[in-house]
């Protein structure tokens, strides 16, 4: 499993430059550029095209490699209860709140869907 906080923005680009001058670089880039991912030692970055309310947040996110139902029972048996596995321009996504209630998303990526 991969750790990837999501970074939302409504300036993709300068968001990108920026975190390049930091020292990142720039990974897979969704079609229409919505979506940067910005590979790292020890994970990577992500930054989402956003409006509103979501600029300037942060999500933590996580790279799974198993099917989301198998990770969804094991969410249910150790009473937690995840929302229902999304089809998304990615893969699959599903997205369960923490013990504080916080949203964690878990995502399936089929890289061949936005690369």
């Amino acid at each position: 499993m991969r750790v990837m906080p999501i970074r939302y923005s409504a300036d993709v680009e300068a968001m990108t430059r920026f975190y390049e001058t930091l020292g990142l670089r720039v990974g897979p880039v969704s079609r229409p550029g919505g979506w940067v991912e910005m590979p790292a030692a020890g994970g990577m970055l992500a930054i989402h095209r956003s409006s509103g309310d979501d600029v300037g947040r942060c999500e933590l996110a996580f790279e799974v490699e198993e099917p989301l139902e198998d990770v969804a029972e094991r969410l249910r048996a150790a009473g937690f209860e995840p929302g229902p596995p999304m089809d998304e321009g990615f893969g699959h996504s599903l997205r369960v709140q923490d013990p504080d209630g916080v949203w964690v998303q878990l995502n399936l990526y089929d890289r061949d869907l936005y690369t």
